[in-house]
């Protein structure tokens, strides 16, 4: 019997993945997303779970503890965008689920789609960003009247343990840079630490080019000449602000796909909001969802499978009559979903 291609021991097949659909538009393009995996031929079992608006309506909580269990079960998530209501309480579900699980690697991979913008000209990298740290310990308290204290923290165990992902990844997946986003020219202590722990894990990978880069600097090259970059490390402040320039630099968080990964598992999803201003008119874009799926398909050893749906995707974003209106056409979310489902089978 021919065992499974997996990248994991823990993963069985068929694979066995917890779902969560989401809110707002969540449930919409979840339903594509679903579609285009199974057009692939992979074999998925889903566990579907509920978080968000769904769970505090059933259960009082964002994040019940059945899908917790579920995930720690799985090993293996994917999910729709949530919505955390402001000034009710409740902390984000996305952040409860990357300290519940460590899920310590924020993974961003950022590339043009030739056929909806090349202002920016060619883009192809990879955000890499510290996901459990920094000024997100949420430790924060009031020094006197008016002044108030947040404390940056940021370990060796953390720097060295990204670090050595970023650099893997890159053995991995073929490039040939890994760029340090700092600002140690002014927190010399903790972005030092940081710089240090790269400098060191950079030393085992001789093949791969590294270099650093202040972060406002890092910016604006961004901006003008994003083809210098391959993969950015970044701690977790800078890596949520760097990875939405990313994104923008293609179009939008609606292109961009999302992993969140860990030494026992992953969790996998579109990086923009609900949008419930828009929920229920299928006029919602799946690609980033769907890019997402590829990426969990990445992870479970599916690469041709990941692949296909990638094609697809470029294919179908070609014709302006299967666009979305964010991208400038008139589609339905629907009918961007079928489009890429024949594209796959095709």
């Amino acid at each position: 019997m021919k065992k499974p291609r997996v990248n994991h021991p823990w993963v069985k097949h068929p694979y066995r993945v917890t779902l969560i659909r989401g809110d707002g538009i969540g449930p919409e393009i979840t339903d594509v997303a679903l579609q285009v995996l199974a057009a692939t031929g992979a074999k998925i079992q889903w566990d579907e779970q509920i978080a968000g608006l769904r769970a505090i309506d059933r259960l009082g909580t964002p994040l019940p503890e059945a899908t917790l269990q579920s995930i720690r079960k799985n090993k293996v998530a994917l999910k729709g965008p949530l919505t955390t209501p402001v000034g009710k309480g409740f902390s984000s579900v996305n952040v409860l689920i990357r300290k519940e699980f460590n899920f310590y690697a924020n993974v961003r991979p950022v590339k043009s789609l030739p056929a909806l913008s090349d202002r920016f000209g060619p883009v192809d990298l990879v955000i890499v960003r510290e996901n459990t740290e920094d000024l997100y310990s949420g430790i924060e308290h009031i020094v006197s009247p008016g002044v108030v204290e947040s404390v940056k923290v940021i370990t060796r165990k953390a720097s060295l343990r990204i670090a050595n992902f970023a650099f893997k990844y890159a053995e991995q997946n073929g490039r040939k840079k890994v760029t340090a986003i700092h600002k140690a020219n002014i927190m010399k202590l903790s972005d030092g630490l940081f710089l240090d722990c790269a400098r060191q894990v950079a030393k085992k990978y001789p093949k791969i080019h590294y270099d650093e880069l202040i972060v406002d600097n890092a910016c604006m090259q961004l901006v003008l000449n994003p083809s210098r970059f391959d993969i950015l490390l970044l701690e977790n402040l800078y890596g949520d602000i760097v990875s939405d320039l990313a994104a923008g630099l293609i179009g939008g968080l609606g292109l961009v796909p999302g992993g969140n990964i860990g030494e026992s598992g992953a969790l996998f999803e579109a990086v923009h909001g609900s949008a419930p201003d828009i929920a229920g008119k299928q006029k919602a874009n799946p690609v980033a969802l769907v890019l997402s799926a590829a990426m969990m398909l990445d992870h479970l050893g599916e690469k041709k499978a990941a692949d296909k749906i990638r094609r697809a995707v470029e294919k179908v974003l070609s014709q302006k009559k299967f666009r979305t209106p964010d991208l400038g056409g008139k589609a339905t979310t629907k009918e961007m979903g079928e489009a890429i489902v024949k594209r796959i089978r095709s």
